[in-house]
């Protein structure tokens, strides 16, 4: 033994290290008991250990707590698989069976199998607890082993499943509720859509129902107001009754059409940068008769410069003129309309209009922007529907800007539109007729031209009669139906061929395509003269190759305007004129 300087005995470092060692034994053999102990006592999960043989040796306190037995009752007594339900037993039995390719006995043993082999295991197991109820839990299953690893017993630890169970029923039963919302959607999506289309066809049938009888009554009134000799007064202010019914009915007409398409989505936009400029000055010559035969004063800006908005500029035409419209209709006597520009935040164009009119209160301003809603107006002296406005509010939205108004009892109101301005140089201009050089010049005097009328409706055809009496320099021929306007078509080689769309036999579409085929009559302009006035029937009738659409009732300068230019295209593509003279 070692000794220090004075000789006492000094322990040396290997009696220091075990003691150490057996310290840090007794610390963890202490820690492993309390660990044991947790487990044991653990009220949140059950610890059912096992001998060899599969009986029940420990039984803890969650176990105890989740199946209702006391340790008592199943310790010595019984194994896990008596507690299991029967049916599960016999299925995993089954699995495993063919999973390891052995038989397996439905069982403790189908419990056990995998950790037996040391492979490890965790599975759902439903318990039947002691007052019957069942218990789904989830199980992992551990191999107990001695020194020499044999196996000496089984750990089966569980959790309650229940929850989880809960959980993925409730979401079982959502998908399912889901599903079935979805494919209500879906059959909901496709009956709308039907419904959108049935809509669209009869608003279209509707619109050429009303425009047939409208073409008569505008057309032939229009030609009363020009004949000669001119209407006596009296007979003049009739005329004018008429074209104000009929031209209002009209507007009528396409204001629902118009409502109709936005609601049902099916209304297409082209927005683009255009001047504000432009369509003030387009607007401000639309507006005046209006305002002069009201006797109102309306002033537009003087604009520094083109004003670039991106939107629509068809669409905001018609919202400005309808805006105007309303601003004059419902001014005082001898009152005015301001129409401004300015900018506003977010990079946006502001336009309003401030009228001099009676002003609205409050509670007419909430009902404004109602379909069909006059405010009261309904007696009044002034035409309207409350279509208007509703359109206007849509149409700006669909272009992504905002319409509002503000106004005043007895001082007037100001109706503004906000529209995204943009910096583009380029501006869409307005669609403007290009013609070739050769299509400018002027129809030789003495020419006779020949325009081949296909139409079956009587009324209308005699209004074409009518008009082109006052037209000596063009030969009429009339057909009653598509094939018959084929045939003469290919006997007469007219100059123009005015066609209508809804025809007895082939419809005017069908009787276009066929003259476009034979090359003796593919360079005849076909003039669409149709009451099917829907968006979509003048892009399909554009589509399909007339050389202009135009729609009833007919508007006797641009009828005549779009006659002139059909026959000078005929002119300028090598098509004689009054080739049909010596048919």
């Amino acid at each position: 033994m070692r000794k220090n300087r004075r000789g006492a005995p000094v322990a040396g470092r290997v009696g220091v290290a075990t003691a150490i060692s057996e310290d840090q034994r007794q610390k963890t053999l202490l820690k492993t008991g309390a660990l044991q102990n947790a487990i044991l006592n653990s009220a949140n999960f059950s610890s059912i250990a096992t001998d060899e043989r599969g009986v029940i040796q420990i039984f803890n306190v969650g176990a105890e707590r989740m199946l209702g037995y006391a340790a008592h009752e199943v310790v010595n007594r019984i194994t896990p698989a008596d507690i299991s339900d029967p049916q599960e037993l016999v299925a995993r039995a089954a699995a495993l069976s063919i999973e390891r390719d052995t038989a397996i006995a439905p069982g403790f043993e189908a419990l056990v199998f995998k950790a037996r082999r040391g492979i490890e295991d965790v599975y759902e197991l439903t318990y039947i607890c002691k007052d019957g109820s069942r218990l789904p839990a989830v199980v992992s299953v551990t191999a107990l082993q001695d020194a020499a690893n044999a196996i000496i017993g089984y750990l089966l630890i569980g959790t309650d499943n229940t929850a989880r169970q809960q959980v993925e029923a409730e979401r079982t039963r959502l998908d399912a509720v889901l599903k079935d919302s979805l494919l209500e959607l879906k059959k909901a999506k496709v009956a709308a859509e039907q419904a959108n289309l049935a809509k669209s066809d009869f608003l279209s049938s509707m619109s050429h129902e009303l425009r047939s009888p409208l073409n008569a009554v505008l057309g032939f009134a229009q030609l009363m107001e020009t004949g000669v000799p001119p209407p006596t007064p009296r007979q003049k202010d009739c005329i004018d009754q008429i074209l104000q019914a009929g031209w209002y009915l009209l507007a009528l007409i396409n204001e629902i059409l118009d409502l109709a398409l936005i609601e049902s989505g099916r209304l297409s936009l082209s927005p683009e940068p255009m001047s504000l400029a432009e369509v003030l000055a387009d607007c401000q010559a639309m507006i005046e008769p209006q305002a002069q035969q009201s006797g109102i004063r309306v002033y537009f800006p003087a604009l520094d410069g083109p004003w670039l908005v991106r939107a629509d500029r068809t669409r905001v035409k018609q919202v400005l003129v309808n805006l105007l419209s309303n601003a004059i209709k419902y001014n005082r006597v001898g009152g005015r309309v301001d129409l401004r520009c300015s900018a506003a935040a977010d990079e946006r164009t502001r336009i309003s209009l401030q009228d001099t009119g009676e002003g609205l209160a409050p509670d007419k301003l909430a009902q404004l922007f109602q379909p069909f809603n006059r405010l009261g107006q309904e007696a009044g002296a002034q035409e309207g529907t409350g279509i208007g406005l509703v359109v206007c509010k849509r149409l700006v939205e669909l272009m992504g800007g905002t319409i509002g108004v503000e106004s005043t009892v007895g001082v007037g109101s100001t109706f503004w539109i906000e529209l995204n301005a943009t910096a583009a140089l380029c501006l869409a201009a307005e669609p403007v007729e290009t013609p070739p050089v050769a299509l400018v010049a002027v129809v030789a005097d003495g020419v006779l031209h020949t325009l081949l009328c296909v139409e079956d409706n009587p009324a209308n055809l005699m209004l074409v009669e009518c008009l082109l009496e006052r037209r000596p320099d063009i030969r009429l021929l009339s057909a009653r139906d598509g094939q018959r306007g084929v045939e003469m078509a290919r006997a007469f080689m007219p100059d123009v061929i005015l066609m209508d769309i809804n025809l007895p036999g082939i419809s005017g579409i069908t009787a276009l395509h066929i003259l476009a085929e034979e090359p003796a009559t593919a360079r005849i302009p076909v003039i669409a003269l149709s009451a099917n006035a829907m968006p979509r029937d003048i892009e399909k009738g554009l589509q399909s190759g007339f050389f202009r659409y135009l729609t009833k009732p007919i508007k006797v300068g641009e009828f005549m305007d779009t006659l002139d230019l059909a026959f000078k295209h005929a002119l300028a593509t090598g098509q004689p004129a009054g080739m049909g003279n010596n048919a």
